[in-house]
């Protein structure tokens, strides 16, 4: 009996995506545009920035997934793991962020066994306790997608090849040994969708404008070159090679007239001896560029819900309207939040767990990974809620409710009067272990 009769649908052919109906946001050549508009628009770049500082100062926390000594020791573990990697994890959330720009991010999952400091960076941890934990997690980045591999026949992803710098031969990652991060599944395209698609037309034409523009202060102060022939002279004569070569210098002439310490031309017909005269270009403006400009701005802005950055830089605009906006907003980067801790949930923790299944094999379920609030909460109003559930029966302070309430007043961590934690030393693991350098023996990662 077939198990599935359909297909999604999806716009593919050998591995690459033709969901995009634009050539130029298309594959890598939609990765350089959206790299162009991220590093080189100056509203693009301050939204991208709010963005990732606003998630970068977000507490990420792993919790348990039942209430024995057992879940709360594989939360910890896993926590631990966050913070015992090559690179820091702070390092490693700034490149998954940029699942945002280019509305997908590839990385892959590189283990080795806690078994102590060494030498190499990649192998060493703070911890002896045997166990398996990640290495790091290296982004794979997306100018380097050569093609997305596909189960024949089927909509099933397998992996990402990548034809990196350097030697930029062929590399495929298995996706079971990855975590992959995007910010929309339509039509399950792995390569989701970038914040900045709708901010592309916008952004297109405010570009160009800014070139027209400062092309145009530039005449405006050069003057538009002009430059007259002899009466007797025909330089549109295909078959004339000096009135080609005449006119292929009058060309370098007028288009070579910059503002610039070295502007200036030296031409024949000073009457009665030597002629020096200033040119002088038409000052006056017909259009008023700035305010073109300007609703481009708001309008790339608003496309990522960020129009409030606006405010500030115009007359318009109340302290009310602002925080508005700016909860819309945090709900917005709310999400992506979500995305981040989905992946871990589903890709990345249970994988890990796996690998150390002897010393987990008790806990009720998985550890989850949660994020904190993006805005502070107003401790006044919070320990006035807390204190009328609290009078009127509705929870009971425990354990939970006292870490949360320290971590939303920025206070220490509560001190473990008894060791909750299970020996995280039993079952250690001798099978070999898939690594970023392949599969090696534990005696072989010490």
């Amino acid at each position: 009996m077939k198990y599935e009769y359909g297909r999604i649908g999806q716009y593919r052919y050998s591995g690459m995506f033709f969901e995009e109906f634009l050539p130029e946001l298309r594959g890598t050549r939609g990765v350089q545009t959206y790299y162009q508009m991220s590093e080189n628009d100056d509203t693009v770049g301050a939204i991208l920035f709010a963005i990732q500082m606003l998630m970068r100062q977000v507490d990420f926390t792993i919790e348990p997934g039942g209430p024995s000594g057992i879940d709360k020791a594989a939360a910890e573990f896993v926590e631990s793991c966050l913070y015992d990697m090559a690179n820091t994890w702070q390092d490693t959330l700034a490149e998954i962020l940029s699942f945002l720009t280019y509305g997908w991010s590839y990385h892959e999952i590189c283990y080795k066994r806690r078994n102590g400091r060494k030498r190499d960076p990649d192998f060493s941890s703070k911890f002896d306790d045997g166990l398996i934990g990640w290495s790091k997690l290296p982004i794979r980045a997306q100018d380097t997608l050569f093609r997305w591999e596909y189960k024949p026949g089927t909509d099933v992803l397998l992996g990402m090849s990548q034809m990196p710098p350097p030697d930029f031969g062929v590399l495929t990652i298995p996706l079971e040994k990855a975590l992959h991060f995007r910010t929309t599944s339509v039509k399950n395209n792995p390569e989701g969708r970038s914040i900045l698609r709708t901010a592309y037309k916008s952004w297109y034409f405010k570009s160009r404008i800014q070139e027209i523009e400062g092309i145009g202060i530039e005449r405006n102060l050069a003057g538009f070159p002009v430059l007259y022939t002899p009466p007797n002279m025909n330089l549109w004569d295909p078959d004339d090679k000096e009135s080609q070569e005449a006119l292929s210098w009058a060309r370098d002439i007028v288009t070579g007239i910059k503002q610039d310490s070295e502007m200036g031309i030296v031409l024949p017909g000073g009457e009665g001896g030597w002629k020096l005269e200033l040119l002088h270009g038409n000052t006056g403006k017909a259009i008023d560029t700035n305010a073109v400009i300007e609703r481009y701005d708001k309008r790339i802005a608003t496309t990522v819900l960020a129009d409030f950055v606006m405010l500030g830089q115009q007359s318009v605009g109340s302290f009310a309207l602002a925080s508005s906006k700016t909860k819309i907003f945090a709900l917005a980067v709310g999400t992506y939040l979500d995305v981040i801790c989905d992946v871990f949930n589903s890709q990345g923790i249970p994988r890990l767990i796996d690998l150390n299944g002897k010393a987990f094999s008790q806990i009720t379920d998985y550890p989850h990974m949660v994020h904190g609030d993006i805005e502070d909460k107003d401790l006044a109003v919070f320990g006035e809620f807390l204190q009328r559930v609290s009078a009127s029966g509705i929870i009971q302070p425990d354990e939970q409710i006292e870490d949360y309430v320290r971590r939303v007043a920025g206070l220490p961590s509560r001190l473990e009067t008894e060791s909750s934690t299970a020996d995280l030393s039993i079952g250690r693991t001798t099978e070999p272990i898939q690594t970023e350098h392949g599969a090696v023996s534990p005696g072989d990662m010490a």
